[in-house]
């Protein structure tokens, strides 16, 4: 066909823009996680691309609970849309430069007590907040229980019997909030990664936090472990504290929270600290 005759035919600007995206921006991630890559996409925006495993059901939760999240007024990124790309599904967020609180401990050590106070004031203000519309955090953790291989069956059913008599409620808990998932920007701090949130009591979440960063042992790629793990150890004790200053009422019920996450934590295949896992859960037939 002559070359002038191309011009007859209609063009999609729309689909010729969004290929160019792709090709251009999917080139190199800007960051790994377990389940997605990050990848710098259109003016002011970034793509969280997941990997094969992950189904649309997942994602477009994911996109429901942080939309909901940035809804109540929390230092959230914003939502866009869910897109496949090669068989991928993508969600589209918000573009936020910063680094985790995490990165900058480890990088400003000096900064430790400062970093652990904050992260506690972000806790705290998330849990005054109230979302009935959220998934329920003691169904949430009931099923993980019940999926979860290294427990005997006598401490799951002990689990999940005192799982149901534990405080419930309908404030707004992250489910994973821990330095690695707060972004520190020129805006402030931001919360990512909310595939996890659900409403429920929030000592749960302060309960899942410790487990996370409260005397476990160091998650591999960290070194060196000694120094490490006493980093984590004074960060958490001044999480905590900070914490139980803004939130005193809650402290009451933590140690009975922990083991309980801690049996739903055996679902995720932490091998790392399985061990201490089971041994943490294996307490709630002991008291008994």
């Amino acid at each position: 066909m002559p070359l002038e005759h191309w011009s007859d035919f209609p063009v999609d600007y729309d689909l010729c823009l969004r290929l160019y995206h792709t090709i251009m921006s999917l080139a190199t991630p800007i960051a790994n996680g377990f389940t997605a890559e990050i990848y710098a996409w259109k003016d002011g925006q970034v793509l969280k691309l997941f990997n094969q495993a992950t189904a649309y059901q997942t994602v477009e939760l994911e996109a429901r609970l942080t939309r909901i999240a940035h809804t109540a007024g929390l230092p959230v990124p914003a939502v866009g849309e869910i897109l496949e790309i090669e068989g991928r599904f993508g969600l589209e967020y918000e573009r936020v430069d910063g680094i985790t609180m995490l990165e900058a401990s480890l990088k400003q050590p000096w900064k430790i007590a400062r970093y652990a106070r904050q992260l506690a004031e972000l806790q705290a203000m998330m849990h005054i907040i109230k979302v009935p519309e959220m998934p329920s955090l003691r169904e949430r953790l009931g099923g993980k229980i019940n999926r979860a291989g290294p427990l005997t069956e006598n401490v799951r059913q002990t689990a999940l019997r005192i799982l149901e008599q534990l405080p419930e409620d309908d404030k707004l808990c992250h489910g994973d909030f821990h330095p690695g998932n707060i972004l520190l920007t020129d805006r402030g701090a931001v919360i990512i990664d909310w595939i996890d949130a659900a409403r429920g009591c929030p000592v749960a979440d302060v309960a899942r936090s410790t487990l996370l960063f409260g005397g476990g042992p160091v998650p591999p790629g960290f070194s060196p472990a000694w120094l490490i793990r006493i980093a984590m150890d004074w960060f958490y004790r001044i999480y905590r504290r900070r914490y139980f200053e803004l939130m005193p009422g809650a402290k009451k019920h933590l140690a009975a929270w922990v083991p309980v996450c801690a049996a739903a934590r055996l679902d995720e295949n932490i091998h790392y600290d399985e061990s201490r896992l089971i041994s943490i859960a294996q307490t709630l037939t002991e008291k008994e």
